[in-house]
């Protein structure tokens, strides 16, 4: 049946061929300088200037604005190299290549011609739409711009000096490439008498008759592979021997003989060369005078190929080449069907019907002889059979896609299609195995077999898709760039790869998203597209149970598409991210582009989003998901406004599709905050939104590590446990207890897998390898191998280039002179460089200076191998630039070194060595130096000539622990085995400083002999001790103040269980009154994970709220219906999780910064200007069991003053290194929520919000007494004027909240605001303004009223829920319920904002200002 229907093919082909005739040259686009074409210089191997485009190109799925021609039939995207690089070798090469003919062309002597030029002529692109159209029916492509390159009349080179019998052959061919915003179209034209000569002779092999048949197709060069590696990339070969490109004019795949048409670039995911699909047959007979129509667009006239008479004519023959009469003729499938294309990747396939892809495979490929060797193909039964009755296809479609493995080879599967699962079967024998292919797998992964192919999964610790794996808890970054145009109103805006940098705290799934230098007006329009931000929140979102976040899917390579309308406008936004991989330090890289047009907004608008959920559907290789959101932008002009937009995308990915996999999962994104920022003065565009993924419909997850309530360090993962109880685990490559974990220097602590000839590099979490000058990795990215530079050709053309370990030499070649970087004839020889050195030295008689080194130069002028100082006597041997040899200097009296022994490159030791020596040879005063034995390696015991000290390191040169030894003292044997850092040690020498000291005032654990924490640890400056676990932490009740007998650290602690607390036993009791199932209108006490009272207490799920006190009973005036709860602050403080650290003060950086309490501690926040220097924050005291709420600053003795509820004491303490906490006062004392210090009269003032009174005391704490005790429901907040000695306070009494004012002796106390406020919780008086500010939770505002209560003003309508504020410098910083975190207001412009988050997530309280001098 087949040799049949094979048989009735060939018949058909004798019948249609006479009826066909190829191109003729008239039918090549019009070129030549008459046509505005640049010619390229005549000669061997030129290459054009860069042809830069008007815009970029895709080429596969690349960006790219430059091109060249080259003499040799290519076009590429980058410079090309020496043509001896490539001409003469086979296809693929290592750069981007456009190849409608590669060869060893010549056009010296006026052989031929080359033109090129960049063009948007309407005909030419309505040309190439026309045959993009006819090759891929159904596809909208309107090119924008066109590059045309046309050889012609070429000729092959020759070897001078070659007879020739024939006469000379000479071809003519042409490309053009032509491309719109999103694809790349390239067209290849042979006419029919345009190809003479089919190959050319290797130059290096002109005594052997050998003929390289020329190359046809294109290739996209070396990609990166793993971090540091470059490997093959994909290639598309139209050719592939002498016959198959004799058919380049006989045959095409656009049923125009001598036409080709490929589709060769996206910015969309591209993973190879699409040919076009209708060149399966030639073309049947047309009646004569039958016009052909296809569409295109309107603008474009209409072409044609017929002849010139418009008629293809039964006069007009078409002669088939001699040699190909008789083709290998494939068998072909039977009519209308229509094989998949095939996506190489792992084994992976992804099988697609959308037209528009092109992702259906092409019925041929190429004019080749069938079938070629390695390619993939499918058996006939398989094959879908879809519908074209109009386009009969042959029986058997071949299909040549050269899908590429880690060492280029070309993959070769014998697939059987199931395409109601769409699994591709493999056979055993050809499999994709992790034996060849498992080094794609991330090195934190591993790979595994499976029936049909291999996997990649990650191991334990680390998470992502086997290919990419992250540690697990372990915060990430991202760093990309965005480009494109967007249209605000009328007005175009173009981003040129402006940066973007994501931050994410994976713990909580908090993601930080910045982006530079965006230029107003679209600064402010791109405030509502918080999707940009939002992808990297669904890639690394905190994962509730039963989920997996995007990149655990996606790993480090992907392309998203959304599409964003907003309304009621109706414009349109397109982003598309796509994800590179990771760079050398394990970050995701994104590139991000932007098209369309989005609404104006008025600058200085603020933008409100609210919480929201959104679902994503899962398929293999793609996701999807579809949402409608809200948002309100408040500004001056307007007020607040609220609009919506609809956000519509899908997220390509490479899928594994060997291993078991269950049915598609749709899962739920919760977006539980969202702030979105523009600011004007540093141009920066900011998204932070807090993102948890889940099952849809899932429930409220209690425990910590889900609701983000822990305490693990923002390097640890929470784990949780039965109920709220969780536990904390550093990240891998992280050590501590989980609440302070540490990086592990794998470097150090010799946990590295770098090979020979490279060094370990560490980085946060993990480290890297690095090789050594003159070495690369190769692709297992672990081992270094040596470079040969000379494939380069760096030597000049006339020299010689010799190869060693790690570098390379130049030589110029007999009857030449110079250094081997420049030549010139020994006749004509200049100044070497070895001169010019020497004669720069000579004095105006010719002689040297005296005491100075001059070089000695041989007959060639080059450095003499032997240089030695004429006045100190040493010798050393050179290279051939005249740089010393290491190793090789001799003192005068020594034998000097054999220059003649081949030189080993520097070895690590060596380059520390040298790069610490002065000008003339000689090390700093004082500095250490290393030293380096007869090999290059760092000698086990080092010592430092200017101290003394000795001590033992590694092969790389890192100390070893433990083995330093003062001046005089016997050294340490470095021949003992090294043991690794204990975690004690970690602990300790974390804390040392430069000088080896630790900070004055901080505990230093103490560790044993075996590095072990001592049981008894005591604080060197307090003179506190306690017992300690084996990690460190405190053993609860065994601290001793100073002077006092110690705890026997040796006697067990007794474990005991915590009894039920009254909230625990009330809530029993009712729960049992109420049967077991309280109603909805039935109260029921809310305790906290230590059975204390919650400060908040309400009536089942309703807003009827009140707050109590640490007893459970309601705090008077507090009781409201109000949506927005109470402002209760609890007077319990939560466990303390040890290790504790000690309560003593780390002072703030010298300048102003902001003090802020929160819970447990005091945190400073540096101010640059009136900007937050968030990359300074740290912590100034930590006070266990307290609840730190109100602050302020003495600004004349630097110390700060605050209350505490848990302890219902008032407390301060100096600012100085080891400072620790004195207590003021501990008596009398219920809430104290309010505090505010008088610099000027050195008094102390605070409200106490239970016994609901005012009082003053000196600084000291002495002369107490009441203020006021009467007319107050709730006082919260409490300042001082000062200068003026008035006193101003707020109540927030929930029936008639209220802000007063006094004397501050207690006299002519009066209301200055009583209506328009609900909750004020914050106050602080502007002194330059000399206004009273407040900042309300209830009514969302931030209001100024003066001192007299006139003048009231609103400066922010858009709060979130203040507590605490305080002005300084034009600006009011205050704290957040709601965010959670510090937050800024200018004066001048209240729209303009900042914000910080502490990286513990907890309510703050009290805010103040700390400066060295009072302001």
């Amino acid at each position: 049946m087949r040799s049949r229907t094979a048989g009735l093919v060939l018949l058909q082909l004798s019948l249609t061929a006479c009826c066909v005739s190829a191109i003729h040259r008239t039918d090549l686009f019009p070129y030549g300088p008459i046509n505005g074409d640049l010619t390229l210089h005549e000669g061997d191997d030129e290459t054009s200037p860069v042809l830069t485009l008007t815009k970029p190109m895709f080429f596969y799925e690349t960006a790219f604005s430059n091109l060249y021609v080259a003499t040799n039939g290519i076009i590429s995207t980058q410079d090309l190299p020496m043509e001896k690089q490539y001409v003469d070798d086979g296809f693929p090469t290592e750069f981007p290549v456009i190849a409608p003919f590669l060869a060893d062309i010549d056009t010296s002597n006026g052989k031929g011609a080359i033109y090129y030029r960049q063009t948007e002529s309407p005909s030419v692109l309505n040309r190439v739409a026309t045959e993009v159209q006819r090759g891929f029916p159904g596809t909208i492509f309107t090119p924008t711009h066109a590059v045309i390159a046309t050889w012609e009349n070429v000729a092959a080179y020759e070897e001078t000096g070659r007879s020739s019998e024939s006469p000379r052959r000479v071809n003519t061919f042409q490309a053009v490439v032509a491309y719109d915003e999103t694809s790349t179209y390239a067209l290849f034209l042979y006419p029919e008498d345009g190809l003479q000569f089919f190959g050319t002779r290797p130059k290096e092999t002109f005594n052997v008759e050998i003929e390289l048949t020329a190359r046809v197709g294109f290739t996209r060069g070396e990609v990166p592979y793993f971090f540091f590696s470059r490997t093959e990339g994909p290639y598309y070969s139209v050719t592939t021997n002498e016959q198959s490109v004799k058919n380049l004019y006989q045959l095409s795949n656009v049923q125009v003989p001598g036409v080709w048409l490929f589709h060769i670039g996206s910015s969309y995911t591209f993973e190879n060369v699409i040919p076009a699909a209708n060149g399966d047959q030639l073309p049947t007979p047309l009646p004569q005078r039958q016009i052909i129509e296809f569409p295109t667009t309107p603008e474009y006239p209409e072409v044609d190929y017929s002849e010139p008479d418009d008629t293809f004519g039964d006069e007009q023959e078409y002669t088939m080449d001699p040699d190909f009469q008789n083709p290998s003729v494939p068998e072909f499938s039977e009519p209308d069907q229509d094989p998949p294309h095939l996506q190489p990747y792992g084994g992976d396939a992804t099988l697609t019907s959308d037209p528009q892809t092109h992702d259906a495979a092409p019925a041929v490929a190429g004019p080749e002889e069938y079938p070629p060797p390695e390619t993939r193909h499918l058996h006939p039964q398989e094959v879908v059979q879809p519908q074209h009755p109009q386009h009969p296809l042959p029986e058997h479609t071949l299909l040549e896609a050269f899908p590429h493995g880690p060492e280029g080879e070309v993959i070769s599967v014998e697939e059987d299609i199931n395409f109601d699962s769409g699994v591709i079967q493999y056979s055993p024998e050809n499999r994709e195995t992790c034996e060849r292919y498992g080094q794609q797998c991330s090195q934190n992964g591993y790979c595994t077999d499976y029936s049909s192919g291999y996997c990649c999964h990650c191991h334990a610790g680390f998470y992502g898709n086997g290919r990419h794996c992250l540690p697990n808890g372990a915060p990430h970054r991202v760093n990309g760039k965005v480009s494109g145009t967007v249209k605000v109103g009328g007005t175009a805006l173009r981003l040129d790869d402006i940066l973007l940098h994501a931050y994410i705290v994976v713990g909580d799934g908090r993601a930080y998203t910045a982006i530079s230098e965006v230029p107003e007006p679209l600064g402010w329009a791109l405030m509502p597209v918080a999707p940009i931000g939002g992808l990297f929140g669904w890639l690394f979102a905190l994962k509730l149970p039963n989920s997996h976040n995007g990149f655990n899917i996606t790993g480090a390579e992907f392309t998203r598409h959304a599409e964003v309308i907003f309304y009621p406008g109706n414009q349109r936004l397109s982003i598309v991210q796509t994800g590179r991989g990771l760079d050398s330090e394990n970050y995701l890289n994104v590139d991000t582009r932007l098209e369309g047009s989005v609404p104006f907004i008025a600058p200085g608008a603020s933008l409100q989003m609210e919480p929201y959920l959104e679902t994503y559907q899962y398929s293999p290789s793609l996701i999807t998901s579809s949402s409608v959101r809200e948002y309100t932008v408040v500004s001056a002009e307007s007020g607040a406004e609220t609009f919506s937009f609809q956000l519509r995308q899908n997220i390509t990915y490479r899928d594994c599709r060997h291993a078991p996999r269950s049915a598609p999962q749709t899962l739920q994104l919760n977006v539980e905050r969202i702030f979105v920022m523009y600011i004007k003065e540093e141009r920066i565009l900011r998204y932070a939104i807090t993102n948890k993924i889940g099952q849809v419909g899932g429930g409220e997850q209690v425990n910590p590590c889900y609701s983000g309530n822990h305490d693990c360090d923002t390097t640890a993962q929470c784990l949780p446990g039965e109920g709220s109880s969780f536990s904390c685990q550093c990240a891998t490559g992280y050590t501590g207890d989980g609440r302070s974990c540490y990086d592990v220097d794998e470097c150090v602590e010799g946990l590295s897998v770098c090979g020979s000839q490279s060094e370990c590099v560490n980085l946060p979490g993990s480290h890297t390898c690095r090789c050594l000058s003159g070495y690369e990795f190769e692709q297992d990215g672990r081992t270094c191998r040596d470079v040969d530079e000379c494939l380069n050709q760096p030597c000049h053309h006339h020299a010689s280039c010799y190869n060693v370990p790690g570098s390379f030499h130049c030589r110029c070649q007999p009857g030449f002179q110079g250094d081997g970087f420049h030549c010139h004839h020994q006749h004509e020889r200049p100044k070497t460089q070895c001169e010019q050195h020497r004669d720069s030295l000579q004095r105006g008689d010719g002689s040297p200076p005296i005491g100075a080194y001059v070089p000695q130069c041989d007959e060639q002028g080059q450095y003499r191998q032997q240089q030695c100082h004429g006045s100190t006597g040493h010798c050393w041997c050179v290279d051939s630039r005249g740089q010393e040899r290491q190793g090789t200097r001799t003192p005068p009296g020594t034998s000097p070194y054999n220059c003649d022994a081949p030189e080993r490159p520097k070895t690590q030791c060596e380059q520390h060595r040298d790069s610490l020596q002065r000008g003339d040879g000689s090390p700093p005063v004082g500095a250490y130096v290393p030293q380096c034995d007869e090999q290059g390696q760092y000698r086990q015991q080092q010592c430092h000539g200017s101290t003394g000290h000795c001590w033992c390191v590694d092969s790389r040169g890192q100390e070893r622990q433990g083995t330093r030894t003062p001046p005089g003292s016997p050294r340490f044997n470095c021949d003992a085995p090294v043991r690794p850092k204990t975690q004690c040690e970690q602990h300790r020498d974390s804390l040392q400083r430069g000088d080896g000291s630790p900070p004055v005032g901080a505990h230093v654990p103490q560790c044993d002999d075996q590095g072990q924490y001592r049981p008894q640890q005591c604080h060197g400056s307090t003179g506190h001790c306690w017992c300690v676990d084996s990690r460190g932490q405190e053993r609860q009740g065994t601290r001793t103040p100073p002077g006092s007998p110690r705890f026997n650290c040796d006697a067990p602690v007794v474990p005991t269980q915590r009894p039920e607390t009254v909230c625990e036993r009330w809530r029993a009791s009712l729960l049992e009154h109420y049967g077991g199932r309280p109603s909805p209108q039935q109260y029921l006490p809310q305790c906290d994970s230590a059975g204390e009272f919650n400060p908040v207490q309400c009536y089942g799920d309703s807003s009827y709220c009140w707050c109590v006190d640490r007893d459970g009973r309601e705090v008077a005036g507090t009781r409201s219906n109000d949506p927005v709860k109470p402002a209760c602050i609890p007077t319990v403080a939560p466990p303390t999780m040890r290790p504790l650290p000690r309560p003593d003060v780390t002072p703030p950086p010298s300048g102003v910064s902001l003090l802020y309490a929160q819970g447990q501690q005091i945190g400073v926040l540096p101010l640059n200007g009136t900007r937050m220097d968030k990359g300074r924050a740290s912590v100034l005291l930590t006070l266990h069991s307290a609840i730190v709420v109100a602050l302020d600053y003495d600004c004349r003795e630097r110390k700060v003053y605050w209350t505490d509820l848990s302890g219902r004491t008032i407390s301060r303490a100096a600012l100085e290194p080891g400072a620790e906490p004195e207590i003021l006062i501990n008596t009398g004392l219920m809430s104290p929520e309010g505090l505010a210090v008088d610099v000027a009269r050195r008094r102390l003032f605070w409200v106490d919000s239970t016994p609901d009174k005012i009082e003053t005391a000196n600084l000291d704490g002495s002369g107490r007494r009441i203020l006021f005790n009467t007319d107050l429901v709730n006082p919260r907040a409490i300042v001082v004027d000062s200068r003026s000695g008035t006193l101003f306070w707020t109540d927030w009494n929930r029936e008639a909240p209220k802000i007063e004012s006094s004397t501050v002796d207690g006299h002519n106390r009066r209301v200055l605001v009583r209506e328009g406020i609900g909750l004020p919780n914050a106050l602080t008086y502007d002194s330059t303004a000399r206004r009273v500010c407040w900042a309300d939770a209830g009514t969302k505002r931030l209001e100024c009223v003066a001192p007299d209560g006139s003048d009231r003003r609103v400066l922010q309508s858009n709060l979130n829920y203040p507590f605490s504020m305080v002005f300084f410098s034009n600006h009011y910083y205050y704290t957040d319920w709601r965010r959670d975190g510090v937050l800024s207001v200018s004066r001048d412009s209240p729209q303009s904002t900042e914000e910080y988050l502490p990286d513990q997530r907890s309510h703050l309280y009290g805010i103040t200002v700390a400066s060295t001098s009072c302001l």
